[in-house]
């Protein structure tokens, strides 16, 4: 968990959140509004492009299905906002969110973590880093105090894949990246949807299916073998 480059991923997230943070606040409504849109945007083109890269579509499909069951068992959703208040629950909730999803969901994530876990290449990470800072800058400028619990989620996640790496590397596999990096394309997708003021879902109870991507690839691929 302490490893350097997950702490230094970690540390860019909440500089650059600060940053954006109070840059933000001298933003008027009508330019953060802009951002909302324009961060809208990119997340769905982004969740496009990552979707694209699907192994299996059941296993997709499946992740999606469980997943979200779960999150509305826990509620995660309004968990989250539990931790902003009333008044800016729904701003926060969507910087939580957004930040989380858009700095895990990729490949980078899985590739990099394993890299360092195994090989001590950092590398990855590294450059997943200065990506993740310049994005909190903006994310933060636009959704405020959300963006940095995000660089929780960050350490947390990276830094179990890291120190797990030697029991996990088989998620280095095409199937299991290719899969997890749709489930997490069309959660973009539909946070995009949300941003943009299209529909409101409840994107933050579908992030357990991020969890359960590999586990169906796993089974996916032991019944494939089998068949």
């Amino acid at each position: 968990m302490l490893n350097i480059a997950v702490v230094v991923n970690t540390l860019a997230v909440l500089i650059g959140s600060t940053v954006g943070f109070f840059t933000g606040k001298k933003l008027p409504d009508r330019f953060r509004q802009i951002l909302f849109t324009a961060i809208g945007a990119l997340t769905i083109g982004l969740g496009v492009r990552l979707f694209l890269d699907y192994s299996n579509a059941l296993v997709v499909l499946g992740s999606l299905v469980i997943g979200v069951i779960v999150g509305e068992v826990l509620d995660i959703e309004k968990q989250i906002g539990k931790l902003a208040g009333k008044r800016s629950s729904e701003t926060f909730v969507k910087g939580f969110i957004t930040a989380t999803v858009l700095f895990l969901a990729g490949p980078m994530t899985i590739i990099g973590s394993i890299s360092a876990g195994l090989e001590g290449n950092n590398e990855i990470i590294f450059v997943k880093s200065l990506m993740d800072g310049i994005s909190s800058v903006m994310l933060a400028a636009s959704f405020g105090a959300g963006v940095f619990l995000s660089a929780g989620s960050v350490y947390v996640v990276q830094g179990s894949l890291v120190t797990l790496a030697a029991y996990l590397s088989f998620l280095g596999g095409e199937a299991y990246i290719g899969d997890f990096s749709a489930v997490g394309g069309l959660i973009l997708l539909m946070l995009g949807i949300r941003l943009m003021n299209i529909k409101e879902i409840r994107v933050g109870n579908f992030l357990p299916a991020l969890v359960f991507s590999p586990v169906l690839s796993y089974f996916a691929k032991l019944i494939s073998e089998r068949l």
